[in-house]
């Protein structure tokens, strides 16, 4: 019996399902488990019969590896990762590939990276998105570390990818810590769209009371437009699903979020490199807030809620909407698909290609600081298949970057410019009437915001240096002066104005 073409550390649901994967594409894998007792169960329940052998200890499964070695880690991210390594790295030699395939953060990633350099070790940190599903039957893949490893790992791992128009979503993504650093984005750009869904069922379903049947017809309908993704598709599986005596599941579901920090990462990281990840922030905020239950009660009752007073005032309940005609070509005219519902639909798709904006500037200042040199066209098509954010749009980005591979921001290509205008009304509509309605609307409010502040010319930007120069002396520039050029003002004495040397 031959020995493994590579050997997988961690049995948890990610693992398992990673390993049955590569097992259907005809490689032999070795498996270990901190404990035994999981790796016996995998062999003998969903690995049962599958060339995959089980290894009691580490050394066992390095030496059951074909040379040069590939093992990849499935453990939980941070000191789990360490710990590992510092088992793994005695009983492996120079030339080895390691493959953190966890959700490990950037920079401890590239920190690892260097440190294995040094031992001969090749390094990959590789995102891996698309939950279970994507593990078993095909996730989108982000290797990134050394480039000497990828030519050994890139005939195991393309083939388990996604495939979306032929091609597999896993390619080379950059040194160090550019594999998790791309996952890292793409996690936050996936609170960032869950967050704007939400928002929109909330306006449709307390602002417009439309009910889960109703809203189920239309996001399935949305889903076979502009808005077709993943995540819209599984809102109106969601929305369909009741319990047995008849009430929608979603209604039973506590509304307090949960979050692993990945999307705090993503805001975090936004502020460090001065890039204005708004909406984002504003989604990460959104599950802090969504968290304070108890508190959210107490303040319902001293702060009762008046927009279904206003709902009714303004005849807009279900029976007041108005019927803009068919939503599809050969559909009939629906109540459904009004001129608020279409608003809805036009700011949730609005917002959605700002978050990808966002996301894009944040990997275009993390290129430029850390020397990644990333491709922002390849990226995009890597999100195509297999994982959470997977959206029709996707290969917009890939042609934006075609069209100008030296593109500012994705606002600023025709395709995105074209589908803001068009969609700008009805965004501005949805949002006012959530601020009249007092339903909180944060990420499309914060998308609106940022847009706005985006194609501003001149901002009260001004005022704020102004200020800092009064009490911090910080001083200021002027428009009509050589750039570079500092000056300072006596606020509060003569008034005078004096250049300052830097």
């Amino acid at each position: 019996m031959g020995k493994a073409h590579l050997g997988v550390i961690g049995l948890a649901v990610m693992g398992r399902n990673l390993v049955l994967n590569l097992s259907d594409h005809g490689l032999r894998v070795a498996v270990y488990n901190r404990t035994w007792e999981r790796t016996r169960d995998f062999l003998t329940t969903e690995a049962a019969g599958r060339d995959i052998l089980g290894c009691p200890t580490l050394a066992e499964l390095v030496g059951a590896l074909r040379t040069p070695r590939v093992v990849l880690l499935m453990v939980k991210a941070g000191v789990g990762v360490d710990a590992v390594l510092d088992q793994l790295l005695p009983l492996l030699a120079p030339g080895d590939v390691i493959v953190d395939g966890g959700n490990s953060h950037y920079g401890d990633t590239a920190r690892r990276y260097e440190r294995l350099a040094r031992a001969g070790i090749r390094f990959i940190g590789m995102g891996v998105s698309g939950g279970e599903e994507g593990a078993r039957q095909g996730p989108s893949l982000m290797p990134g570390g050394d480039p000497a490893a990828w030519p050994l790992v890139r005939g195991l791992f393309q083939p388990i990818a996604a495939q979306a128009e032929g091609e597999p979503c896993c390619q080379w993504v950059g040194e160090g810590g550019a594999g998790h650093y791309v996952k890292m984005v793409h996690n936050g750009i996936e609170y960032g769209d869950m967050q704007l869904i939400a928002e929109a069922y909330d306006l449709l379903r307390q602002g417009l009371g439309l009910d889960t049947d109703q809203l189920a017809a239309i996001f399935a309908r949305w889903n076979r437009g502009p808005l077709e993704s993943y995540l819209i598709e599984i809102t109106a599986a969601i929305l369909a699903v009741r319990d047995p005596d008849g009430r929608p599941r979603l209604d039973l579901i506590l509304d307090s979020a949960g979050q692993k920090g990945t999307g705090r990462w993503t805001s975090v990281d936004a502020l460090e490199l001065g890039v204005p990840l708004t909406l984002i922030g504003e989604a990460v905020n959104a599950r802090y807030l969504s968290a304070l239950k108890e508190e959210r009660k107490r303040a319902s009752a001293v702060f009762p809620s008046v927009g279904a007073a206003r709902v009714a005032a303004a005849g807009m309940t279900p029976r007041g909407l108005v019927a803009m005609g068919p939503a599809m070509p050969g559909d009939p005219p629906t109540l459904l698909e009004s001129t608020w519902v279409q608003d809805v639909h036009d700011a949730l798709y609005a917002a959605k290609l700002v978050s990808y904006a966002q996301g894009f500037m944040l990997l275009r200042a993390a290129s430029q600081r850390f020397g990644w040199r990333l491709a922002y066209g390849e990226i995009a098509l890597l999100w195509r298949g297999g994982c959470i954010i997977r959206s029709r749009f996707l290969g917009e980005i890939k042609r934006a970057f075609v069209r100008n591979p030296d593109l500012e921001n994705l606002l600023l290509d025709d395709f995105f410019a074209a589908a803001i205008r068009q969609a700008e009304p009805g965004w501005r509509r949805a949002v006012a009437l959530g601020v009249e309605l007092g339903i909180p609307l944060p990420a499309l409010s914060a998308a609106l915001a940022f847009f706005d502040g985006y194609r501003r010319q001149r901002l009260p930007a001004n005022l704020l240096q102004a200020q800092r120069d009064y009490f911090g002396a910080h001083t200021y520039t002027r428009i009509d002066a050589p750039d570079g050029q500092r000056f300072h003002t006596d606020w509060t004495g003569d008034r005078r104005e004096k250049t300052v040397d830097e």
